[in-house]
């Protein structure tokens, strides 16, 4: 969000991407419709009701968008030809554009915070782990793998405990602390998604072997998060309260089962939409171009659910829903097709891209010691 992949393209009309680059706008975008559903659809009370299906949206879409951040960063800092990082020059710049955008990104989600609406924004905790990758860029994906299965495994029990001795006596959390270990995308658990999607992006994207190694590994990983914990709940006694947990894969229990579980989804979805990307991208216009206005997609439905009002969120039909999803396809392919860049999109580009040529000239004309 706010980093989508055609950040390189004109500032005026887009010029056609690349497969690789439809692929992943298109499972950003599917992102973004996915969280609509978590937030404003009225899912069944059973999976297998008419909208009971809605249940996967919740938790999963939030963790690919985490992802694609990872993913987003890795293209962003790559070298010329070649898809490790930059060094040198290009480095200090893929890095200030880093940054300046995770800046910007803060008030953004204050802002949004701000409307009080029943939505729990992701921006804010976006905004800190994007910039926390900037140090990493350089990292070989076989240590950025084994880094978010460090944190992946570590992290929830800290979000556990810091939670507990942390809270205020009338249960909140300081808003620093509510950013690393809070309830909603604590620090110290999501940041092995946004590793994950920095090791994926150092991959050559295009390439058929990458998409099927993808889903190989997706699949895998999606069949050990959530059958681990289908057996452990099956398994630990009801007493086990900590244990069950830790262990559970509930959406957002941020515990090590459901880190792998979504990261496994995020993997099959992106797996796919490259391959479909390679072969028809014409099919994933639209999601394409919502996924490349991801960052105004996302603040518009946040902003139109303040304005619609609470309903809109526990409201039992799905009309609204149907509403965003229609309306935001619709206004993002108009949009990319006529205009390019998104409206908030052009904003980060321009505001990161300045300051990170300014502190390159600086670093260039710096005199030796």
């Amino acid at each position: 969000m706010g980093t989508g992949t055609g950040e390189d393209a004109p500032a005026g009309a887009a010029r056609p991407a690349s497969s690789r680059l439809v692929g992943v706008d298109a499972t950003r975008g599917l992102a973004v419709l996915g969280m609509f559903v978590a937030h404003v659809g009225a899912g069944g009370p059973d999976f297998w009701s008419g909208t009971g299906w809605f249940q996967v949206a919740d938790g999963r879409s939030a963790a690919t968008f985490a992802l694609l951040a990872g993913l987003s960063a890795a293209l962003l800092s790559r070298g010329p030809g070649t898809t490790a990082a930059a060094t040198g020059r290009d480095l200090t710049v893929a890095r200030t554009r880093i940054l300046v955008r995770a800046a910007l990104l803060l008030p953004i989600g204050a802002a949004l915070v701000a409307l009080g609406t029943p939505v729990a924004v992701i921006l804010p905790a976006y905004a800190v782990m994007f910039a926390l990758l900037t140090p990493l860029l350089r990292v070989v994906p076989r240590w950025l793998v084994a880094a978010a299965a460090a944190v992946a495994m570590v992290g929830p029990a800290v979000a556990l405990v810091g939670r507990e001795l942390l809270r205020r006596p009338d249960g909140s959390l300081p808003v620093v602390v509510d950013l690393l270990v809070g309830e909603h995308y604590p620090v110290v658990v999501w940041f092995a998604y946004l590793l994950v999607g920095l090791a994926v992006g150092r991959l050559d994207l295009g390439s058929p072997t990458t998409a099927r190694r993808l889903a190989v590994v997706g699949a895998a990983a999606l069949v050990a998060g959530y059958g681990t914990a289908a057996v452990a709940l099956r398994t630990l006694p009801a007493d086990a309260t900590v244990a069950r947990a830790l262990l559970t894969a509930e959406p957002h229990a941020d515990t090590l089962p459901e880190v792998v579980g979504n990261v496994g989804v995020s993997l099959l979805l992106l797996a796919a939409l490259l391959s479909l990307g390679r072969r028809v991208p014409v099919l994933l216009t639209p999601l394409a171009a919502t996924g490349a206005l991801a960052l105004t997609a996302y603040v518009a439905h946040v902003a139109a659910i303040a304005v619609l009002g609470d309903e809109a969120v526990w409201g039992p039909g799905n009309g609204d829903l149907v509403a965003f999803v229609v309306v935001t396809l619709v206004l993002t392919t108009a949009w990319r097709a006529l205009l390019g860049r998104g409206p908030l999109e052009r904003v980060l580009h321009e505001a990161s891209t300045r300051v990170a040529a300014l502190v390159a000239d600086r670093t260039a004309v710096r005199p030796g010691r």
